[in-house]
Formats: structure tokens, C-alpha cells, sequence
């Protein structure tokens, strides 16, 4: 008896353990059909491991691969280290780029290549230096992709003048280095700068006749000014009368006086003519004689 319900127990759980390895099989393959479905589709991408600034070297350690969506992969992106950087070559960042920001060829100087600010330019456009002060370069807060104005300051015969140079350039870069020896931000002194190759030579003629200002604009697309001019001397007051203010007559219009009754004067009066006489009698003959004159 004992030995039959012994064989009985070993038969059920011999059929329980058949049953719990089919079902522990059959959720390992869906699992591993689910994550090869999940990674249909995907390709690893090189990404930023660390923060990359300017100039520095692309290397192993400084660069991680993770999945990304093959149908929208970023344009000059790499999925090989080799393919970044190709085996006895270096490359260098042009563009800072943040953790996990994808590592873009755009972003890059060429294969062996040192930094240079030729490989951000488009067709047709020159890189101008332009050197700043802190004034000029409104407080180190011009930064690199941003839009400004150019100003110039010059000599106009006896009198100076400031006038709108260029509008809407794209800097380039500030300086080569936004960091100090104490790792403090310091003020770029020379600012790069997109332009024309025409406008290249105004900015090089300006230089020489005057001095420039750098104008932040907004970010985005903005309209230009074309109604600029020539800003003087005569400018620099402050006035209820010029142009640039309203006049206090146009920014609050004058009240109708009030009509005053006043009483009519009195008409003006010939003055009198007072006279005293004085009669004298010589013997038995009297004279009148006037006395005194005008007024009382």
C-alpha cells in the first residue's frame, strides 16, 4: 500500500515538473520573440559618453553606441568607433555636443584633421574675425550660433557718427577657448563671424576707420531694419521735441481755455484843469493874476 502511493506521489510529480518545464519554455521563447521583435528596426548609433567641447579628441572613452530607430537616423551619424575615427587617424570636435546628443560628422573636423572653423562654413560664405571688448561684445553674452548686428563708430569730418554695418550675421565662434586658467568663463576677445565675401571687406575696412559693436537680435527669424540711419551727436539729448519722443502737445492735447468776463475799464479822462486867481488892487484899479498849474 505504502509503496503504491509512494509510486502514485512520484508519478504526479513527475507530470507537475513535465508541465513546469513546457511552461518555463514557453515563456523564455515568447520572451525572446518579443526582443527580437523590440530590436527590428534598430541599429546602434555613436553617442557623447561625456561631455565634448571644442577641440577636444574623439576617443574610446569618450563615446558610447545605443539603439536607435533605423528609420530615423540622424544624418552623418557613425555606428562603428573604426567608422568614427579610422584606425592611425584622430578627430577633433568643432561643435560642443552634450551626454547621449549623437556624435554627427557635421559636428567634427575631417579625418587627421586639426579644429577648423572651414568645416562649419556654407558654400559661398567667409569666416571675419572682429576683435571686442567687453562693451563691444555686450558682456560675453554673444555666443556662438547667435545672430547679431554690426555696428561701426567713426569720424565724420568734426562730428562722429554710428551707423548699421551689417545685419543678421551668424557668429561662428568666440575666440578658441570660453574658459580661463581658474575654469571661470573670461570675455571672448575676437568674435568669427559668417558673412559675404563683400561684407568680409567691410568689416576689414571698418576695422581700420573705426570701431565696432556687436548688437544681439532675437533668436529665430527676425525682419531687418531698413529704415537704419545715421546716429550723431544731435541724438544724444533728451528731448520733448525731436523725433524719436513725442511732443507733449501730441501726448496730451491742450484744453480749451475758458473765456474770463472781465469788466470794461473806464475810459481814459482828460486831466483837469484847476486854476486859482488872485485879485491885486492898485489904488482904486484891481487886477486878476493865475496861480499854481495842473493837478491838485
Amino acid at each position: 500500500m505504502n509503496r503504491r502511493q509512494s509510486l502514485v506521489a512520484l508519478g504526479i510529480a513527475l507530470i507537475l515538473g513535465l508541465v513546469a518545464v513546457y511552461l518555463a519554455n514557453t515563456f523564455l521563447a515568447t520572451s525572446e520573440k518579443r526582443v527580437e521583435q523590440a530590436q527590428v528596426g534598430l541599429t546602434k548609433v555613436a553617442v557623447a559618453a561625456v561631455p565634448l567641447e571644442y577641440g577636444i579628441d574623439i576617443t574610446p572613452d569618450k563615446v558610447k553606441f545605443v539603439d536607435y530607430p533605423a528609420a530615423s537616423l540622424p544624418t552623418g551619424s557613425f555606428n562603428q568607433f573604426a567608422q568614427l575615427v579610422p584606425a592611425g587617424k584622430r578627430r577633433v570636435v568643432l561643435r560642443p555636443m552634450q551626454v547621449n546628443e549623437p556624435i554627427l560628422a557635421s559636428k567634427l573636423a575631417g579625418e587627421g584633421l586639426g579644429p577648423s572653423i572651414a568645416y562649419l562654413l556654407p558654400d559661398g560664405m567667409r569666416a571675419a574675425a572682429v576683435r571686442l571688448n567687453d562693451v563691444s561684445g555686450v558682456a560675453g553674452f554673444v555666443q556662438p550660433s547667435d545672430a547679431v548686428d554690426v555696428l561701426i563708430t567713426r569720424q565724420l569730418g568734426e562730428r562722429q557718427a554710428t551707423d548699421v554695418l551689417l545685419q543678421n550675421i551668424r557668429v561662428i565662434a568666440i575666440d578658441q577657448n570660453a574658459q580661463g586658467a581658474n575654469g571661470q568663463p573670461i570675455v571672448g576677445k575676437t568674435a568669427t563671424l559668417e558673412v559675404t565675401p563683400v561684407d568680409s571687406q567691410k568689416l576689414a575696412l571698418a576695422q581700420q576707420v573705426g570701431s565696432l559693436s556687436l548688437v544681439l537680435r532675437k533668436a529665430g527669424v527676425e525682419q531687418d531694419f531698413a529704415n537704419v540711419r545715421t546716429v550723431g551727436f544731435d541724438d544724444l539729448r533728451y528731448s520733448y521735441y525731436g523725433a524719436v519722443r513725442p511732443t507733449i502737445a501730441a501726448a496730451t492735447p491742450a484744453r480749451p481755455r475758458a473765456a474770463i468776463a472781465r469788466a470794461p475799464r473806464p475810459a481814459a479822462t482828460a486831466p483837469v484843469r484847476r486854476s486859482n486867481n488872485v485879485e491885486v488892487v492898485r489904488g482904486t484899479t484891481g487886477s486878476n493874476y493865475e496861480v499854481g498849474g495842473y493837478g491838485s
